[in-house]
């Protein structure tokens, strides 16, 4: 009998390669173990995705910076916020950020996909993502496709991150046999800075980036065998401790996370978005 394809998106992925103790928690204890409470940053970046999406269902000739107001508050999401004044300095500063993004847009051109789920199936994955956009742009040899990833979270973000990021290399990869279209250029636009960090792949670079997915797969389904074959599920799905321990949902349950300051829900828009004195 074949080998069953391993079903799962880049956060499913991810959260293995980060920690596999963390996908455990997440993908195979049933139940699943409480979470901590909800973080600011995603409440933040959920905002400002859905009010770009919502953008874009616009008709053309409404889609202006001064629209945005409406659908930022109408999309907002204020959970894990240290406070109102916290809550308030954080929907200013995403107004100003998609205020200042959309001004590059050309209110008339629609993208391919907007939240455009892709899937393509191979010999070990059946992968599906949803990618934030999808945009159609005259190449060399006729139209191409290109994958933008919106970004609210840590500055400096290069074109290194660009290439190294597994998620946007299978969005590329599916979305080129969904369209049947070439799609090698993914780019991460960081809204807080204004700044693009663009790669361009090549056949043989989605390729790696595939080949490494279908390793982590294989991984996972190796240590999902073993714990139904009755291994203990802690030694086929190890913690990785490290600084991501204070940002796990897991940490309160996880006995290595644990033992690691755990950080404030607020703590990642703190910086971003709190006022300094004798500002805003």
């Amino acid at each position: 009998m074949p080998e069953r394809l391993f079903v799962c998106t880049p956060s499913k992925l991810g959260a293995y390669a980060d920690c596999p103790r963390r996908y455990r928690y997440s993908y195979v204890d049933r139940p699943a173990p409480p979470k901590g409470p909800p973080w600011a940053h995603n409440s933040l970046g959920a905002s400002v995705h859905t009010a770009l999406k919502n953008w874009y269902a616009l008709s053309p000739d409404r889609r202006r910076p001064e629209a945005l107001a409406a659908l930022l508050k109408g999309t907002w999401v204020r959970e894990g916020y240290r406070d109102d004044e916290q809550e308030r300095a954080a929907y200013r500063r995403a107004l100003g950020w998609l205020e200042s993004y959309v001004e590059t847009l050309d209110p008339g051109a629609d993208p391919l996909g907007v939240e455009r789920v892709v899937a393509v199936k191979t010999g070990v994955l059946a992968f599906n993502g949803r990618a934030d956009r999808i945009d159609s742009r005259p190449g060399p040899e006729g139209p191409e496709l290109v994958i933008v990833d919106y970004k609210t979270g840590r500055t400096g973000l290069d074109a290194d991150d660009a290439r190294g990021s597994q998620a946007l290399a299978l969005y590329a990869y599916a979305a080129e046999r969904v369209f049947r279209r070439p799609c090698r250029r993914v780019e991460l636009h960081h809204l807080p800075t204004g700044t693009v960090a663009a790669h361009e792949h090549t056949v043989e670079s989605l390729a790696r980036q595939l080949s490494r997915a279908e390793e982590t797969a294989r991984d996972i389904m190796a240590a999902e065998r073993a714990v139904a074959d009755g291994d203990d599920p802690d030694e086929a799905f190890p913690t990785t401790p490290g600084p991501r321990c204070g940002w796990c949902d897991y940490r309160r349950t996880c006995p290595a996370g644990a033992q690691a300051p755990g950080k404030e829900p607020w703590a990642a828009v703190e910086h971003t978005v709190d006022p300094a004195p004798g500002r805003d």
